[in-house]
């Protein structure tokens, strides 16, 4: 991918962006018994950056595509104990406000993010890593973004007592978007 000159700033004020989801992801980490890390992705989902003098991102994450590497473990996330993915099928993220750094590397993007129905207000960080065209001329920029939030904020509640003390599931859910869009006008 050949490189392209301007800023983030630049380049997500003036152009419509749609996530290639083919060279994106969307991770998720949580603790387990309070040592262990549960890793996970989404491997299914769109999303879309509007342009303005305040830039606006979107996004919907189909919660079914949910993969642990664990397949008991997936069935019990999709479930009602958890996710509800029968009646809550998707998350989704609505952002109006986009504030750069001085050197427009990096930015925060301030949004409501909606699970099982529940809208909490979240700040994602935002990292650009980059613009270029790919080998197919379509040009793309490369942004990271990075959040956490709590999940019994959004009725992510079952848990269980552990004979030591501790919770099986950690209530700190850490999260991560590497995005690759491509210009859509």
């Amino acid at each position: 991918m050949s490189t392209v000159e301007s800023t983030s700033k630049e380049l997500l004020s003036s152009s419509h962006w749609t996530v290639d989801p083919v060279h994106s992801t969307i991770e998720f980490r949580v603790k387990r018994m309070v040592i262990e890390t549960v890793k996970g992705r989404f491997r299914e989902f769109e999303g879309a950056i509007a342009p303005g003098t305040a830039p606006t991102v979107s996004g919907v994450i189909n919660v079914a595509s949910l993969d642990t590497l664990h397949t008991d473990r997936d069935e019990h996330l999709r479930s009602s104990d958890f996710f509800d993915v029968e009646r809550y099928p998707e998350i989704t993220f609505e952002s109006g406000e986009l504030t750069f750094d001085e050197d427009d590397s990096r930015f925060s993007v301030r949004g409501t993010l909606t699970i099982k129905g529940v809208a909490r207000p979240i700040t994602l960080d935002g990292e650009f890593r980059g613009a270029g065209l790919a080998p197919d001329g379509s040009e793309k920029i490369v942004l990271a973004l990075r959040g956490q939030f709590e999940r019994s904020d959004f009725g992510l509640v079952w848990n269980r007592m552990l004979e030591t003390g501790g919770l099986l599931v950690g209530n700190i859910v850490d999260f991560e978007l590497d995005i690759s869009a491509i210009r859509a006008d």
